[in-house]
């Protein structure tokens, strides 16, 4: 499966990284937040991903929704790569994962090529590795 959509998020495979992308202002409720997870592992193939996740047109996300993306939204991941519409959002959301490390490597972006070469040097290094032991 090479790509997965519906009226508000899409999700494609470029170079081995996952991409999604919403829809322009789409306003995420505890159902799209569902759909979105459900999406995400069935093109991943429950399968660990590199991610790179374009959330600049969410218009707005409740706590409720932050909540059970936390709790549910965070299987079969190596890392994320978040790209954002501004370096102000950039900059509050990096300063709370250091406060609240998840547990593998989440970043914030305002660039999407440097968002895709973070992705690209971890995927790299962590295939080293695995060749390695």
């Amino acid at each position: 499966m090479k790509e997965l959509e519906n009226n508000f998020v899409k999700f494609w495979f470029e170079n081995g990284i996952l991409f999604s992308k919403f829809q322009k202002d789409t306003v995420l409720n505890l159902d799209r937040i569902k759909q979105a997870i459900e999406m995400r592992e069935k093109i991943s193939g429950k399968q660990k991903q590199y991610w790179l996740y374009d959330i600049t047109n969410i218009k707005t996300v409740p706590k409720e929704v932050r909540d059970y993306a936390e709790r549910h939204g965070q299987d079969y991941l190596y890392c994320i790569a978040a790209l954002v519409n501004s370096h102000t959002t950039k900059f509050i959301f990096n300063s709370y994962l250091k406060l609240n490390k998840p547990d593998f490597p989440v970043l914030f972006f305002t660039d999407k090529e440097k968002a895709t070469e973070w992705l690209m040097e971890i995927k790299a290094k962590n295939e080293i590795n695995s060749i390695e032991e």
